[in-house]
Formats: C-alpha cells, structure tokens, sequence
C-alpha cells in the first residue's frame, strides 16, 4: 500500500488532485490511501506524530510558511518520503531540490503528466521499500533506505546509524541481529563486532582503520586488514570500479 499525504491550502486545487489520484487508484488498480492537509501547522503536526506518507504532495505557496520551508523541517523527522512540490510559480524550482525535492510540477497538472508522475514515483517508493530497514527508535518507527546508510555503531545497547546526510539515528537492538538482517547485501561489511559499514562510503583503508569518505574511522582489529581488504577489493570489482596498478 502507498501511503499518501497532499498540503494544498487552496480547496479546489485540493480536490482536483483528490480527483486524480482517485481516478489513478481505480484505473491501475493500485493500493493507495490518502490524506489532504490544509496548512503548514496541519501537515507538520501530523509528520511530528508519526505519519510517514511514502509521498508527499506539498504547495509551495502558502499562508504563514511557503511549502520549501515546510521541506526542511519535515526532512528533520523523514528522510525518505518523496516531496512534489506544486506551484504556479516557477520561481522556487532550483531551491526545492535543496531539500530533496522528487519533483516540481507546475499548476493545474494535466491528467497525462499526472500518470507519468505517478507510475514513476510509485516504482521508486516500491523499490525503496525492498531495500530498506525498519527499526523502533526514539520519535517511534522509522523506515532508513540502506543505501543512504553510511555505517552503524552499537554502544551498549544502542544502535546508531549513520546517514549518508550526517543524520545520526538511534535504534534498539542487537548487533548480530542488524548483521543477520543484512547478510544479503554483498555492499555491508562488518570489520569490528562494534561496527557495520556500507563500503560504497569507504575512502581509505590503512592496516589500524578504515576511513570513511565523511573521515569517520572504524577500528581494524589486529590480523583482519589483509581479509578486509582482499573483500573490499573482490566488492569494488564485482561493481566494475575503475582500477590503477
């Protein structure tokens, strides 16, 4: 099931893309269920008590805060959710990728750009969704794309992820358990019981650490550099990195 959320403070705009993603539902016959918000406040409260749309449709024009700003707090809490900015107004389409924008559509939205739209945001929400990670953490449940993990670190009993955007998640669990989870990813190395790294972010490997490419450094137990080395480089050729002898 897609999850969606529309923020649109004008009621007829609002109920034209109600209609459309109605008629989309029907249509493809595709699982879909969503909420429209009215205002800025309406839609923040909402992501601030947990809603977690896998799309979100938001105004860029609006009372009291314009639709970027409402972007970037809501990218606090929700890194994932796809943001379509909808505008009359060409004049905000470069800032919006500031915040990770999925797309900038320009007002009224035809039927026919509408579907590509959808049939392309809803591919990649369903790829995302295999290969993502579900964990329990301090604001509830959060959904981490793994390939925007960078590398996870357990200190006690906590778990706490690294994300390629500097966010640090915290989560509850077991290491061994995150490891087991993630045996079927060939790009996850665990060079430390402590750590789990995801090597698309290695930078440098030296015989004591492996450097991050944000200059994070993961301890290198004594006699496992030529292992991690020999696996990182068997990673990097089955990905046809570039190489220089």
């Amino acid at each position: 099931m897609i999850k969606i959320a529309v923020c649109d403070d004008d009621l007829t705009e609002l109920n034209e893309l109600k209609i459309l993603l109605e008629e989309y539902r029907t249509e493809h016959s595709q699982e879909i269920v969503y909420t429209a918000f009215h205002s800025p406040l309406e839609i923040l409260a909402g992501i601030e008590k947990g809603i977690h749309p896998d799309i979100l449709f938001l105004d860029v024009i609006m009372p009291g805060e314009n639709g970027i700003d409402v972007a970037r707090e809501i990218r606090q809490y929700d890194d994932s959710v796809k943001i379509i900015f909808l505008t009359s107004s060409a004049e905000f389409a470069v800032e919006s990728y500031t915040v990770g924008a999925y797309s900038y559509q320009m007002k009224p939205i035809c039927r026919q750009s509408f579907v590509q739209l959808m049939d392309s945001v809803i591919s990649d929400c369903e790829k995302a969704r295999q290969n993502g990670l579900i964990l329990h953490c301090k604001n509830g449940i959060t959904r981490i794309p793994l390939q925007k993990l960078k590398y996870c670190e357990i200190i006690g009993h906590t778990l706490l992820f690294h994300m390629e955007n500097g966010k640090v998640i915290e989560g509850s669990g077991s290491m061994d358990k995150l490891c087991s989870k993630l045996s079927q990813y060939e790009n996850f190395l665990r060079p430390h019981r402590s750590f789990l790294i995801n090597m698309e972010y290695i930078q440098t490997i030296s015989y004591k650490a492996i450097i991050m490419d944000n200059l994070a450094e993961i301890p290198i137990p004594h006699g496992k550099c030529s292992e991690i080395k020999n696996r990182y480089l068997e990673y990097a050729f089955d990905r046809k990195q570039v190489f220089l002898s």
